[in-house]
């Protein structure tokens, strides 16, 4: 069987993301594995006490795993798909990679943002992380893409 290993971050490219995945899946008869990656706050002498990011890591992991349940849910009955999910903490490309070495997966899909060349200059991007460093191909959906199944509102 093969697996797909689907990154998502909640933003508003994950619903085409999802969509892509399922596609993907259901024509190659692959599971889906979900990652989320909770990012730590950027922590310096300036940004108070080292122990409030412990309340907000947890926070942070507990809304990521509600909503890795709403997209395992929304796969399970609307896509007939029963994908497993799997949380990280960490930086996001290094934990995609992480995870991609530790499940061989057969691809990654994953979206893009699609922010300017200059943004990813100065803040990175996770995605190109990715492509650079995958030990398996990558299928990076753009933000516009649209499923041609049709699925039940």
């Amino acid at each position: 069987m093969k697996t797909i290993l689907v990154p998502i971050d909640f933003s508003k490219v994950t619903k085409v993301v999802v969509a892509a995945a399922s596609t993907l899946a259901r024509a190659t008869n692959a599971r889906i594995v979900l990652l989320n990656v909770v990012q730590p706050p950027a922590v310096s002498e300036y940004s108070g006490i080292l122990e409030s990011v412990v309340p907000l890591m947890h926070a942070a992991r507990k809304a990521s795993k509600h909503l890795l349940l709403h997209w395992q849910k929304e796969l399970r009955e609307r896509h007939q798909l029963v994908p497993q999910i799997c949380q990280r903490s960490g930086l996001p490309f290094a934990e995609i990679i992480a995870e991609a070495t530790a499940l061989k997966p057969d691809y990654i899909l994953m979206g893009c943002h699609g922010h300017t060349a200059f943004y990813d200059l100065i803040m990175g991007s996770t995605t190109s992380g990715v492509i650079k460093r995958a030990p398996c191909p990558v299928v990076v959906v753009p933000t516009q893409f649209k499923s041609t199944r049709k699925t039940a509102k």
